[in-house]
């Protein structure tokens, strides 16, 4: 071969070495999970590297088991692989790399003093070429590459293995990332509406939690007869009480799109139409007033059986209000601030039992689309002047 053609096999081959690479990269790149990535890097190491068998070898606690393998291996190499972890030592190869943390080439098994796999009659391994998969300077793995004949690795294959080593840490490390956002996403949503969870994640996030107008209904209920309850019940009945009224609400509010502003004992305030829009947001409001007033008496059937006494009551309002973070570094809410958060309390306040009131506005916007009778201008607390509200007996069949 004259120099032309082993130039233009050189070249081919750093070709067929960058198209590899750019296989496991986009591997990585598709965040489908990490064995796709695994598989990527073990069938693209073992054929750049002229292996005969690959693996990934994955540590769990003192043992190296095999998670991931490519190429032509037996099905009884496989299942003794299976059934046989690795340790820490020099007698293996992939003991060997965990041990000194260092890539390790093995160019003939058989004449390797150290060399004592058991496995070795069944898989007849003869050179062997490892390197570990650090992840934060912690091992997580070793991949691993053979072949039965005692042809020796050349050094650019055992470089070329680290880079594929390098990615797949690469790869660890972005679904760990990702595991953890999520993670974060679903302890957050325990403790705030989704929408706002959702919120947090967007580009348009900081906008709106940094304050702004929006025209919303608030939806506000509370317990008839609670304070009586409280002076009287145990800390673990009372407990257990809210958890069940809690989790009712909490089922309602996810049905109906509404924003969980916050539980105030028995006090819940949940608004519509902001951070996400919401169609026909007030007759959203009192769909939901409807249906939860309909399961809090099979609720509150079943505290009647045990001597408690309570009923509901419901408050709806609509209007403009600004909305965005509230709080102080380190404990932050979602509010909604204005009049009409303190109308929506005052008509639940004066609400009776199983009594849903809504405001003028409300009942302006749905009194085509629902069965409601006037109960004349009432008195409320911080309100200068007599209020006008309605009653909602329920939704017309249209």
């Amino acid at each position: 071969m004259d120099t032309t053609d082993r130039r233009d096999v050189i070249i081919e081959n750093l070709r067929e070495q960058q198209r590899a690479l750019g296989r496991v990269l986009r591997a990585v790149a598709r965040s489908e999970g990490l064995r796709p990535v695994f598989e990527a890097v073990v069938d693209e190491a073992n054929r750049i590297c002229d292996g005969d068998y690959s693996a990934l070898y994955v540590a769990e606690g003192g043992l190296f088991r095999v998670s991931v393998y490519g190429g032509a291996g037996s099905e009884a190499q496989l299942e003794y692989e299976l059934s046989h972890p690795h340790t820490r030592d020099r007698t293996t190869l992939v003991g060997r790399v965990a041990l000194t943390r260092e890539a390790v080439h093995i160019p003939d098994a058989l004449a390797d003093p150290e060399y004592s796999w058991e496995g070795q009659s069944i898989a007849g391994y003869r050179s062997l070429v490892g390197v570990p998969v650090l992840v934060d300077d912690d091992l997580f793995g070793v991949i691993g590459i053979v072949r039965t004949t005692p042809t020796a690795f050349t050094d650019d294959q055992i470089q070329f293995l680290r880079a594929f080593a390098d990615q797949a840490a690469i790869a660890i490390v972005n679904a760990r990332l990702l595991a953890a956002v999520e993670r974060q996403r679903t302890e957050l949503s325990r403790f705030v509406s989704p929408q706002v969870t959702e919120l947090l994640s967007t580009e348009d996030g900081e906008r709106l939690l940094s304050g702004h107008r929006a025209y919303i209904s608030v939806f506000f209920c509370d317990l008839r007869g609670f304070t009586s309850f409280v002076e009287t019940a145990a800390p673990e009945e009372l407990i257990e009480l809210l958890g069940e009224y809690h989790a009712v609400i909490g089922e309602f509010v996810a049905i109906h799109e509404g924003t969980l502003e916050h539980f105030a004992g028995d006090g819940v305030m949940v608004f519509f139409n902001d951070p996400a829009p919401v169609d026909q947001h007030e007759l959203r409001a009192i769909a939901m007033a409807l249906g939860l007033q309909q399961r809090f008496e099979e609720l509150a059937a079943q505290w009647r059986k045990r001597g408690t006494e309570l009923g509901l009551g419901v408050g709806i309002a609509a209007g403009y209000a600004t909305l965005g973070r509230v709080g102080f570094e380190g404990r932050y809410d979602y509010g909604a601030l204005g009049p009409v958060t303190n109308l929506a309390s005052r008509l639940s306040s004066k609400a009776a039992a199983g009594q849903i009131l809504i405001s003028q506005r409300v009942y302006a916007a749905v009194d085509d689309t629902i069965d409601a009778e006037p109960v004349g201008e009432i008195e409320l607390k911080g309100f200068r002047d007599p209020v006008a509200a309605y009653e909602v007996r329920g939704l017309r069949s249209s």
